[in-house]
């Protein structure tokens, strides 16, 4: 919006011209919405606390979560507003793939919102019966993916393998379901890793460095020809998207690392979960998420392992899933369980990284 206003005026004062780079408004996006965060995320703490919107603590989780009882939640709300404002202001309202971040950011926000209210409302960690809740994500998924498939450019229903320059398959329609799973698994595997005070916000701080870089590099002709990556014509837009997300991350962060002020709840990982799946599937490296978000594989992967084992023999393999809860008994604090993960967020970003060149 702020281009649209700005830039026409550069006609009379040269320094307008500042508009036109993305690098400048993906900076002053995150800075936005870190501002946003850090103004409203008291108030917004202070109004959650007054409502008793409080966080419902499992009884058969560890011991050491249930003085988290009555924190604060639906903390997400302050992560949505944030960078829809953040986006609306930097990014270029004109182009499409602005208003598709926008509507995961608010559809799979909205129904987090949803499940949230129920939880805090029924007083039960159950919120959205899971047939409801599975409904609502594939509705919004289906939604977004025939709108990316309608507006499809040469790339986007070619699947590219790390490693390898070039695509491996043309899924054409089939890009679609495809793309159905990734956003619905992927909004999941953020909300089960949502677990411990800053963990998940952590983490979702090096997938967004990462893919803000192959954003930037996707986007500039030059860059994408010296890697050899598909050059999408208008993804280096969506750095300013991934900016925006990134400074509400680190704003919500401040009230979020341990002892935890306030949680994002459903509200704030089925959106940001959502919001990174769509990032890959429009910037062609579905499969580089995988490595780039491996922590949040692994988390999925370990509630896969525990109800497959358990259903077939009875037995755990963990102690507790998803597998941070799992370290927690074998003995680790909460602060080492998060700092660990997010040494490993880290490394899985490089390496993540890494692989654009390495080709």
């Amino acid at each position: 919006m702020l281009e649209a206003i700005f830039y026409p005026l550069v006609k009379y004062f040269s320094f307008f011209n500042i508009f036109k780079y993305i690098s400048f408004r993906a900076a002053y996006a995150a800075v936005t919405a870190l501002l946003l965060s850090f103004m409203f995320g008291p108030r917004v703490i202070d109004m959650l606390t007054r409502l008793k919107l409080g966080q419902e603590v499992r009884n058969d989780g560890p011991q050491s979560h249930l003085s988290k009882a009555g924190t604060p939640t639906m903390g997400g709300v302050l992560i949505v507003l944030s960078v829809t404002i953040s986006i609306l202001l930097w990014q270029d309202i004109k182009q499409f793939y602005t208003w598709l971040m926008v509507l995961a950011l608010i559809g799979f926000g909205g129904l987090g919102f949803m499940d949230d209210y129920l939880k805090i409302s029924r007083k039960s960690s159950e919120g959205l019966r899971s047939s409801l809740k599975l409904s609502g994500q594939l509705a919004i998924s289906a939604i977004i993916m025939t709108v990316l498939y309608l507006t499809k450019n040469d790339h986007t229903t070619l699947l590219y393998i790390p490693f390898l320059k070039n695509p491996v398959l043309d899924m054409g329609i089939f890009y679609i379901p495809f793309g159905i799973f990734y956003l619905v698994g992927f909004s999941n595997a953020v909300n089960l890793t949502d677990g411990l005070d800053g963990l998940a916000t952590g983490l979702m701080i090096f997938a967004l460095i990462a893919f803000s870089v192959i954003s930037y590099l996707s986007g500039h002709v030059g860059f994408a020809d010296y890697l050899q990556i598909p050059y999408l014509t208008g993804s280096g837009e969506l750095t300013i998207s991934s900016f925006a997300l990134l400074g509400a991350c680190v704003g919500f962060l401040w009230f979020n690392c341990h002892p935890s002020e306030i949680m994002m709840g459903d509200t704030g990982s089925l959106s940001m979960g959502g919001f990174l799946a769509l990032l890959s599937l429009i910037l062609k490296k579905e499969i580089l998420l995988l490595v780039i978000g491996g922590v949040f594989v692994i988390e999925t992967a370990s509630v896969m392992i525990q109800v497959y084992s358990f259903k077939r023999t009875g037995k755990r393999v963990f102690k507790m899933a998803p597998l941070h809860h799992h370290f927690e008994l074998v003995g680790w604090a909460e602060s080492k369980v998060v700092t660990r993960f997010w040494i490993l967020g880290g490394m899985f970003a490089i390496l993540g990284l890494s692989t654009l060149k390495i080709q």
